[in-house]
């Protein structure tokens, strides 16, 4: 396993050698081995434990037995313990959800702090797999079923092509020693079900499942890009947008091959069902028109119009204060101490450079932003054909914005005029959910 993982980093991972990486390591079967391996490849590597205070004594024994890993290996180690039940119940989400936030807030303060360039987690096929029957049984689309991104953003997870067989292996034949979470054995959660009772039946019956699975993960990813490159040409071609509709160039859509296909890629996502009628539209007389919940479809001569029926809500302008808002959307903002990861639901902004209260709307034609990272100003417009954002999300995306400047795109980019510097005396984290 050594060596192919060696080939691995070599060729998927070539960035983190000779790089200063950080581990998070739980003590367990997969954190342990992500750590010996890594260990043996050219880079300065430290860990990074949680303890959740879940487990008593238990979760203060695989504390105990991290610091000792690192000590053995002489490697340097940061622990952290944290008020878990405390923090869910200050901020009513579940305790899964809190361990999730205090564990990555805290990892991306080292990042920061200590100057490491990646964080690496032991995620492997086999959650991998399990995360692909969760997606399924929720409900998703293909992106739902690609599985667990090898890298995202600063988080790398170099195990994904090895499976926990491979793991358990490579422990037991280098006599490594690990730690037990009696956790993991309940069945109380649906990830722990599928790793217990629904997968090892699936295995029993067809010894290739994960290498089949590989395949078709890496078959779809390809079909994903390519649906995406497609979609993206199909959108310049045919789609016109005005500031409260898009024109669908009926006889530029007719002309390409799979018709009824790229207007389900286009329109899908309104509430539309009646898929059959929508195509039909294209030879129907003007004035035929198709309703969904939220949105209108209208022949319209050589146009298919598609309006938002709700168009007078969407226009209208929301005061934010500095607590945030509930309504149309959730917005929370609070003072926080660091600045953690930013995600697509979470950004930390310079309080010094706000005015409030703040202004909520939905983007307009014409609208421009100076994203993170970049020094000039973008169109909204451009940027979200940059980021391949499907017709469908583009109607739903709400800016936040300080004198008419934006401050961020909700859940996609902040603007850079308003990041945290060296300077800055106050930190606000704002924080958006639905």
């Amino acid at each position: 396993m050594l060596v192919r993982f060696k080939q691995n980093i070599e060729t998927n991972f070539s960035f983190l050698i000779g790089k200063k990486l950080l581990v998070a390591c739980s003590g367990g079967l997969d954190s342990v081995v992500l750590t010996h391996l890594i260990n043996q490849i050219d880079c300065e590597i430290a860990l990074a434990h949680c303890n959740f205070s879940l487990r008593g004594k238990e979760s203060d024994g695989d504390e105990m037995f991290v610091i000792g890993l690192a000590k053995s290996i002489e490697i340097p180690v940061f622990a952290e313990t944290f008020d878990t039940k405390k923090y869910a119940e200050e901020h009513k989400i579940s305790t899964q959800m809190a361990a999730r936030d205090l564990r990555y807030n805290w990892f991306s303060e080292i990042l920061k702090d200590f100057k490491y360039e990646y964080l690496l987690t032991a995620h492997h096929l086999d959650d991998d797999l399990e995360t692909f029957f969760i997606n399924l049984s929720r409900g998703t689309g293909l992106n739902g079923l690609i599985g667990i991104p090898k890298k995202n953003n600063k988080i790398v997870r170099p195990l994904l092509s090895f499976s926990r067989v491979e793991i358990l292996q490579y422990a037991e034949q280098n006599n490594l020693k690990w730690r037990e979470d009696s956790s993991n054995k309940k069945t109380d959660y649906l990830r722990n079900k599928l790793r217990l009772e629904v997968l090892p039946q699936f295995k029993e019956t067809n010894e290739a499942l994960l290498k089949n699975f590989q395949k078709t993960q890496q078959n779809m990813q390809a079909s994903q890009n390519l649906i995406e490159d497609y979609m993206a040409l199909v959108y310049n071609l045919v789609v016109t947008e005005d500031t409260d509709s898009y024109k669908i160039n009926i006889q530029k859509i007719k002309e390409l091959p799979h018709t009824s296909a790229l207007l389900y890629e286009l329109l899908n996502g309104f509430g539309f069902t009646e898929w059959e009628d929508i195509s039909n539209l294209l030879d129907a007389q003007t004035g035929k028109q198709i309703l969904s919940k939220t949105h209108r479809l209208l022949k319209n001569r050589n146009e298919l119009l598609l309006t938002a029926i709700d168009l007078e809500i969407r226009n209208d302008e929301f005061l934010v204060s500095e607590k945030g808002i509930s309504s149309p959307i959730n917005l929370k903002i609070e003072t926080s101490k660091y600045i953690g990861e930013t995600e697509k639901n979470l950004i930390y902004v310079a309080s010094e450079k706000l005015k409030f209260p703040l202004k909520l709307r939905k983007w307009r034609s014409g609208d421009s932003f100076q994203p993170f990272g970049m020094e000039g100003k973008k169109k909204l417009s451009k940027f979200f054909k940059d980021e391949k954002i499907a017709l469908n999300e583009k109607k739903k995306i709400w800016l936040l914005l300080n004198d008419e400047k934006i401050v961020w795109v909700i859940g996609h980019r902040m603007d850079d005029r308003f990041k945290v510097n060296k300077n800055t005396k106050r930190i606000l984290k704002i924080t958006f959910w639905n």
